[in-house]
């Protein structure tokens, strides 16, 4: 492993715990809430806060205060959860402790970390080389291939699943928000 993709371990690493912090916290407020969304309602979550960041990316103004890092954060943990949803399907109640929450989210993000590790390794820290812009843009197209998936039964013929969209939108994620720590 070289100097650099050891920092962005690090850094990945450090922006999945801050992550981890505000799920945690988000958890013991709301509790597991979440397990009510259905796979399109938490699409267009995700899509929403995309949506949001690029508009805010376009525009160089926020009219409520908050800016476009809070987003890169929210698709985070987001798709994470949508991971959850994924594999462990959608519930009409709140059926799940926050001991339990907790333990899937950090199975997820772990994996999340392994995929970036691999590609990091393969794409040779190729993100580090991109605009913030570019990420929220693949992020998009990825929002966008899971609504066609979705639309589609889940039934693709040669494209990945929405586990590997969702993957891909929280590593962008995490990169955009490493590039703009310091940032509100």
């Amino acid at each position: 492993m070289t100097q650099q993709e050891a920092k962005t371990n690090e850094e990945f690493e450090q922006t999945l715990q801050e992550c981890r912090t505000l799920f945690e916290k988000k958890l013991h407020d709301y509790g597991a809430s979440w397990r009510i969304l259905r796979p399109q309602s938490l699409t267009d979550q995700l899509f929403i806060k995309a949506k949001r960041i690029r508009s805010l990316e376009i525009k160089k103004e926020s009219l409520v205060g908050e800016g476009i890092r809070p987003e890169f954060v929210a698709l985070i943990n987001y798709g994470i959860v949508g991971l959850i949803q994924l594999f462990h399907g959608f519930s009409d109640t709140v059926d799940m402790d926050n001991k339990a929450a907790m333990a899937l989210y950090d199975k997820y993000a772990q994996e999340a970390l392994e995929l970036m590790k691999r590609k990091n390794h393969d794409y040779d820290e190729a993100w580090r080389g991109m605009r913030v812009s570019s990420y929220t843009d693949f992020i998009l197209t990825k929002i966008e291939r899971i609504k066609e998936i979705e639309n589609l039964g889940g039934e693709t013929l040669v494209s990945e699943g929405i586990d590997a969209n969702y993957m891909d939108i929280i590593n962008y994620a995490v990169f955009g928000a490493i590039k703009l720590k310091g940032e509100s």
